[in-house]
């Protein structure tokens, strides 16, 4: 598309962060809401000062799950959790269905946003390699070169991040390509096809790799919160986990409709993500110096800055260091420097879900299970992820039986008798909350483990000895007991036989379930595995909690029931798109 060299592009509130940016050109004269193409790609600029904010603010819009759905986790959307605040949230509305075409849930129905995001790559895209960079950097493969090339590289990979943010929600969405539309302009595209999208997405991820910097990054504290090669294979990972899932290939909820999945069913496509997945394990993560692994400390994944002595982060948004995660979701009951408004409650199905300390599932291994002291030999991890009756938090013992100390009757109490703990700081034994980071790790080498184990699995008929290793590597860190077989629990209840492929699948998706948990996962799982409607099917539960002067009882009960519709497992694409696009095609039966 041809450009106009004196055109104008509006960019409404990035101007204020350019207001303070040096550079070599004056741009006072130049109105706060709009800037010329001149302006952005300075042939003056050589540090290019301009653009780099341009591409700052790109980065900006990547997601922050830290209570970033109108102030909820989406897990509290799913089984996993509800919201405090219940029928208000964005969340409960997303859980029971309450949208529609013309009604949705902008907080994570997002359209234009990932539209004006892609818009805003193109044009770097057109313009920066006229900026005379005197910076340079060194590639994925050693190269030194200007930085240019990495930021263009990045952009790329963002725009890729935000395809696939509109795919996993809607299908097919259109593909712009390197196109700059005008704002003004009138434009008609039509849906590209669910394989169409896949391919692209895969093919910009290919095609950037080794343009991007690579991990362990020399100047960590100054671009950890840049794209690597390493983040850039991890979504490419992702995206072809997601292509080769039921919802997309095997059990599709219209048949033969290519914009919401492929035209038939490929076994392979399982093969070509645990393909990926294990070059990234056999290229970062294995052997003596391996530059990519799991972290001794699962805590401390989500409240460190990113380091070298950290392996486990490949990629994060950068948030501030502040209390705001410890406030919104700690507790209820407290004051002062400690108190928090409890917006996150755990399920009991969660709850449920995590493993006695030797690796089985409750009620199946050698530690009893008892009703009356639910959190006794369970996975570390539990104690990691949810504050329950009994934790220790913020120097006192949690009360969160009905009318205890962290549970009030009244207005605002837990619906579950649970809390969240994950992402926190470590104040078990604090007295008040102190500033924690919050960056939002958007991939970590977990996910990678789980990635192969589950498309690994899908795709042989009997699980291999390297599935097994990635689940029994997060077991081992997690802390559950090696057993006298070395097994971590990987295997039936009565040890007399190796798991069977649906054995094992329910182990992997369960792992998931715990490892990732209120990481914008379950969510998207759930749905691609066309299990929503299982899961829906049996209500979602807390725990009802009574004390007296003798005894403490426990009883888990309904707090949700879900009428589960299968067209939910696509969002309506915006009523707003349908009418003023002739070639938009609604998604079924919305």
């Amino acid at each position: 598309m041809k450009q106009n060299k004196y055109g104008t592009w509006a960019v409404g509130a990035f101007m204020l962060l350019l207001s303070a940016a040096a550079c070599t050109d004056s741009y006072e004269s130049t109105p706060v809401d709009m800037f010329t193409e001149d302006y952005l790609f300075s042939k003056t600029d050589s540090n290019g000062t301009v653009v780099r904010k341009y591409l700052n603010r790109i980065y900006y819009y990547m997601r922050n799950g830290h209570n970033g759905v109108n102030g909820d986790y989406l897990d509290a959307a799913s089984d996993d959790a509800l919201s405090v605040y219940s029928s208000e949230s964005d969340v409960y509305k997303l859980a029971i269905g309450r949208y529609s075409a013309s009604n949705l849930i902008n907080s994570d129905m997002i359209w234009s946003d990932p539209y004006l995001v892609i818009r805003r790559v193109n044009i770097l895209l057109s313009g920066i390699d006229v900026v005379p960079f005197n910076t340079t950097y060194t590639d994925a493969l050693g190269n030194t070169r200007r930085l240019n090339d990495s930021m263009k590289a990045e952009a790329r990979f963002l725009r890729a991040y935000f395809y696939f943010e509109l795919v996993k929600r809607y299908g097919g969405v259109p593909i712009i390509g390197d196109k700059v539309y005008e704002l003004n302009e009138n434009i008609e595209l039509p849906r590209s096809t669910f394989e169409q999208c896949i391919k692209y997405i895969v093919s910009e991820l290919d095609d950037i790799k080794d343009d991007l910097r690579s991990l362990p990054l020399p100047d960590a504290a100054a671009s950890a919160h840049v794209v690597n090669t390493q983040a850039a294979q991890a979504l490419k990972i992702r995206v072809l986990l997601y292509a080769a899932s039921p919802l997309f290939n095997e059990k599709p909820i219209e048949p033969g409709n290519e914009l919401i999945g492929y035209a038939s069913y490929d076994r392979e496509r399982w093969k070509i993500a645990a393909d990926a997945a294990r070059n990234f394990i056999n290229t970062y993560g294995t052997g003596d110096g391996a530059i990519m692994g799991l972290d001794d400390n699962f805590k401390n994944i989500f409240t460190n800055w990113y380091s070298n002595e950290h392996k486990e982060v490949i990629f994060f948004r950068e948030n501030a260091m502040d209390k705001t995660v410890e406030t919104a979701n700690g507790p209820l009951g407290l004051s002062g420097a400690k108190q928090g408004n409890g917006r996150t409650n755990p399920t009991q199905n969660l709850v449920d879900a995590f493993l006695m300390k030797d690796g089985h599932f409750i009620k199946e291994g050698k530690y009893e299970y008892n009703e009356q002291l639910p959190y006794a030999q369970r996975d570390p991890r539990l104690e990691y992820t949810i504050i329950h009756n009994g934790s220790s938090w913020v120097n006192s013992t949690m009360e969160t039986w009905q009318g205890g100390a962290n549970n009030p009757l009244g207005s605002s109490y837990s619906l579950t008798s649970y809390y969240m703990r994950k992402f926190m700081g470590d104040f078990e034994a604090a007295n008040e909350y102190q500033d924690t980071q919050h960056n939002w790790v958007m991939f970590r080498y977990a996910e990678i483990l789980l990635n192969f184990a589950e498309a690994e699995n899908e795709y042989l008929s009997t699980p291999s000895q390297a599935v097994y290793d990635a689940i029994i590597a997060l077991r081992r860190r997690a802390g559950i007991e090696a057993g006298d077989n070395n097994l971590y629990g990987l295997t039936t209840d009565k040890l007399t036989h190796n798991l069977t492929q649906a054995e094992m699948r329910k182990v992997i998706q369960n792992e998931r379930r715990i490892e990732l948990a209120f990481e914008e996962h379950r969510y998207w799982d759930i749905r691609r595995w066309r299990l929503a409607e299982q899961v829906y099917a049996q209500p979602i539960q807390g725990m009802y909690i009574t004390k007296s002067q003798t005894s403490t009882t426990y009883i888990p009960q309904a707090v949700l029931n879900v009428q589960w519709d299968n067209k939910r497992y696509f969002y309506p694409i915006p009523y707003s798109e349908v009418i003023k696009n002739k070639n938009m095609v609604q998604n079924p039966n919305w």
